[in-house]
């Protein structure tokens, strides 16, 4: 390939970005590393840094600058070090790059991803959160850019790879009914609701099929994860609430489905391997090698699917009222869940209380138009305000000794 893509990686170090990685170095003559980011794993940042030869390394602080700096150079690598959320912008606008994988955890990766989209860059969006605290003000400056937006997250590259290729932004139009999220149903979707309240943090981060950081696996597990994942959707594809369906889906082999007016549905398989969707992603329009093993369908016994249990998955149905509701609501949405599973995972929340953290949040924070980015974050600060003031007086439910989760 005589014209390489040339990336940047927003948060390298982390399970997509390191899976990322992995598929760009299985094609050195289709891919060129450009800038890598990482928040504080310096050490793990120069390996990548030795192994790829970006021309840019940035770091979330000034002291691990320094740290890092002084490690590139005694490595012989001409790697020129940046740190803090301004360098994530700029290396997400890089005139030299013309992809960008936005794999940052939360909001924290917000700015950035919203400069690669304002560059008119082709975005690799590993970042829900973008589009669910600013999918009006994100998806504007995708029009108004001429940015390209692929999905990253395996239930949207799902949906992506069952649409026509035509696809553009009509449902109806493309004989679509309904657009059908697959969830696994974490770690807790089988055990009694009466023992919610005593799982530990490590519990739930323990998920059956997908290799995941802390965060997200507890996102899985109250099933918040497939929440965003409905507004995320309902941006991507100009869908409305009432046409994205949830089902779970325990063994994780179907990604999602596409629903149509015939009375077909279109479903994406493989193996849970995030590289699947950042090959396709990091290709299209052409397939390329991921390293995935092939699903080996002679082997599945079956495949199973269900409705899923309000009573054990209220986050879920706080996701769906929050994009009902609109304006700034998915921003107090997604903040307040921030600041709970941070709690949670701090042994200072029990776990039964995340959605009623979310839920008091959702009540009690004046919602309002996002126009600007900057409204983003107002509403994102009014809600992690609201949000520790109910810490501050909520007495925790912690859980006080491990118990048998079956999975």
């Amino acid at each position: 390939m005589s014209n390489p893509r040339r990336l940047a990686i927003l948060g390298s170090t982390g399970s997509i970005g390191v899976s990322t990685l992995d598929v760009v170095a299985r094609h050195p003559d289709r891919f060129q590393i450009v800038a890598l980011s990482a928040h504080r794993q310096v050490d793990a940042l120069v390996r990548q840094c030795a192994a790829f030869k970006p021309r840019y390394a940035v770091i979330g602080s000034a002291a691990d600058a320094k740290i890092l700096a002084a490690k590139v150079n005694q490595a012989g690598l001409a790697v020129e070090v940046l740190h803090g959320e301004q360098a994530l912008e700029t290396i997400a606008s890089l005139p030299e790059v013309d992809t960008v994988m936005a794999a940052i955890v939360g909001i924290a990766g917000l700015r950035a991803s919203y400069a690669a989209v304002s560059a008119g860059k082709r975005v690799l969006l590993a970042n829900k959160e973008a589009l669910v605290t600013a999918g009006p003000v994100f998806m504007a400056a995708v029009q108004a850019n001429g940015a390209t937006l692929l999905p990253i997250d395996s239930e949207h590259n799902a949906v992506f790879q069952a649409l026509p290729r035509s696809f553009a932004g009509d449902l109806t139009a493309s004989g679509v009914r309904k657009i059908v999220l697959t969830a696994s149903g974490g770690p807790f979707r089988d055990l009694p609701l009466d023992r919610l309240h005593n799982v530990t943090p490590d519990q739930a981060c323990a998920h059956p099929n997908w290799v995941m950081g802390r965060k997200i696996s507890v996102d899985s597990a109250t099933m918040m994860n497939k929440g965003l994942e409905v507004i995320e959707a309902s941006w991507l594809f100009n869908a409305e609430e009432s046409r994205i369906k949830v089902v779970i889906h325990p063994e994780s082999v179907i990604h999602s489905l596409v629903e149509y007016v015939d009375g077909s549905l279109l479903a994406q398989l493989g193996n849970p391997d995030m590289r699947t969707p950042i090959a396709y992603a990091l290709g299209f329009p052409d397939r390329i090698e991921a390293g995935v093993e092939s699903l080996d369908l002679a082997a599945l016994s079956r495949l199973n699917f269900s409705e899923p249990d309000v009573a054990r998955f209220p986050c879920l149905e706080l996701a769906r009222v929050a994009l009902r509701q609109g304006a700034s609501a998915p921003t107090v949405l997604n903040a307040a869940n921030e600041v709970a599973v941070a709690a949670f995972l701090a042994s200072q929340l029990g776990f039964n209380k995340i959605s009623e953290l979310i839920e008091h949040a959702l009540a009690n924070v004046p919602l309002t138009p996002l126009n600007t980015i900057e409204d983003v974050f107002a509403a994102d600060r009014a809600a992690r305000e609201c949000s520790q003031a109910f810490l501050a007086r909520k007495p925790s439910t912690i859980a006080s000794r491990p118990i048998q989760v079956s999975v």
